[in-house]
């Protein structure tokens, strides 16, 4: 039977894919999990207006963060922490203090976006990068400095 999947399934293929299979594997597993439509008859019909459905919102997402990029572009934050001697910090800035700072200043942006591979452990300033979309991501300046 010729499916088409509605996921990346391992072993089998890709989201959007046009796959042979074996007849019970798709009556019995993949069609009634909502893992493939049938690719012949409503099946397709159903699939490509999901797809043109999909696309829209992908595209009205990737405009949005590309906005939110700009506007990121103009924020810097300044965060004021204990620090000791050599300056190293008693504790880290991690990501989601960073992401507080932003929503003090009405930047609405989840800690979980925010790369940072390891917590800020000095004073200085730092390159922040923030991913936004899956190809959008914007840099913002964080400054570490003494209390």
């Amino acid at each position: 039977m010729e499916i088409i999947l509605l996921e990346d399934i391992e072993g089998l293929g890709k989201r959007g894919e046009t796959v042979k299979v074996a007849n019970g594997h798709a009556r019995n597993y993949l069609l009634p999990l909502r893992k493939a439509v049938r690719s012949k008859g409503a099946g397709a019909r159903i699939f490509q207006e999901e797809e043109k459905r999909r696309h829209a919102t992908e595209n009205k997402m990737r405009r949005a963060a590309e906005r939110l990029a700009e506007d990121l572009v103009k924020v810097s934050c300044t965060i004021a922490v204990k620090a000791g001697e050599d300056d190293k910090l008693f504790g880290a800035v991690t990501a989601a203090d960073i992401a507080e700072l932003l929503d003090k200043q009405g930047v609405k942006i989840d800690k979980r976006k925010i790369v940072l591979e390891e917590p800020l452990k000095a004073l200085g300033v730092y390159t922040v990068p923030i991913k936004l979309f899956h190809d959008v991501q914007a840099n913002i300046k964080v400054w570490v400095v003494s209390e």
